[in-house]
């Protein structure tokens, strides 16, 4: 990862996590993570496409999946985890499904249940896309954060804590 104290200084840093502003610490850890969060769609967009060749919110369904690609998961679930109508998730998984990204099958005993899951053919995808859309990620947050940010991320993601090595934290 790139060292924080090369922040870039034509982009403004995110709000400060503690400061004398008008804002309690937990609407300014909010802003902050709001901040890296608009920076890392921002980057990951067209990285996902040329990539992947979906769109970012069918990335976003892409991810929930890999982390449970043997089971999968219901519809409804990743709706709530997702924050999205089940009509637009229904959209977006027939996209997936047309593309050869995902199955869907009916969850026994339960009339309305459908469950989705990866195909192996988005396994692999996901794979060999990992390594770029996860330096995407870290430069988006590199430019966005400067060197306390980049510390209080490093405390709730220990991989990238031991990405930047312990000559780079701030």
């Amino acid at each position: 990862m790139a060292d924080p104290e090369e922040h870039p200084t034509d982009l403004p840093e995110c709000p400060p996590a503690q400061g004398g502003g008008l804002l309690p610490g937990e609407l300014r850890a909010w802003m902050v993570m709001l901040a890296a969060m608009g920076a890392v769609e921002q980057e990951l967009r067209s990285v996902v496409k040329e990539r992947l060749d979906v769109s970012h919110d069918e990335f976003l369904i892409l991810c929930l999946l890999a982390e449970s690609p043997r089971e999968g998961l219901r519809m409804t679930r990743i709706a709530e985890l997702l924050g999205r109508p089940k009509t637009r998730l229904t959209y977006q998984i027939a996209c997936l499904q047309h593309a050869g990204l995902v199955t869907r099958k009916s969850v026994c005993g339960d009339k309305r249940g459908i469950e989705v899951a990866l195909t192996d053919k988005a396994s692999r995808l996901l794979e060999e896309a990992s390594g770029t859309l996860a330096t995407t990620v870290t430069r988006a947050l590199t430019h966005v954060m400067g060197p306390k940010q980049h510390e209080a991320m490093c405390w709730l993601l220990p991989d990238l804590a031991e990405e930047s090595g312990p000559s780079k934290a701030p």
